[in-house]
């Protein structure tokens, strides 16, 4: 499962409203990370043309939104202290994310180092050199 998730700042002059949202990310991977039985398998923080981007490699959609769920998880507050400042300041940071199953996937790395889903999965050399990472393949699946 590949789970896209971003943040917009609306509001750049306004860091008391976008700042608690930015800094809640760091939090959830921090627990994520910590958790081997949490499904998530690797992540890659970045900055795209709209903001602030973290892709995500879950094991699967359940385990995703079964972390999202828990009310004893950094995401609960976080979502709703969002709310909150939603409320109060429309518009001033926008969040999505979007959510992709995957049952097959390539990932190709030529002059640098595995990373992305062959880094949080596995990886596999390619018959011209370079990594070439399938993670079922590499699974056994």
């Amino acid at each position: 499962m590949v789970f896209l998730i971003g943040m917009r700042i609306n509001r750049p002059w306004r860091p008391d409203l976008w700042f608690p949202v930015f800094a809640a990310m760091p939090r959830m991977l921090k627990e994520l990370s910590s958790d081997p039985g949490s499904g998530l398998l690797g992540y890659r923080m970045t900055v795209g043309s709209g903001g602030p981007l973290v892709v995500q490699y879950w094991k699967t959609a359940e385990e995703l939104y079964a972390y999202a769920s828990q009310t004893n998880a950094e995401h609960r507050p976080a979502w709703a202290a969002f709310n909150r400042r939603a409320r109060k300041a429309p518009g001033a940071v926008g969040i999505w994310h979007e959510t992709f199953p995957v049952d097959r996937a390539e990932s190709m790395y030529v002059g640098m180092p595995v990373s992305g889903l062959a880094k949080a999965t596995a990886s596999l050399p390619a018959p011209d050199g370079s990594r070439a990472a399938d993670r079922l393949a590499a699974a056994g699946h």
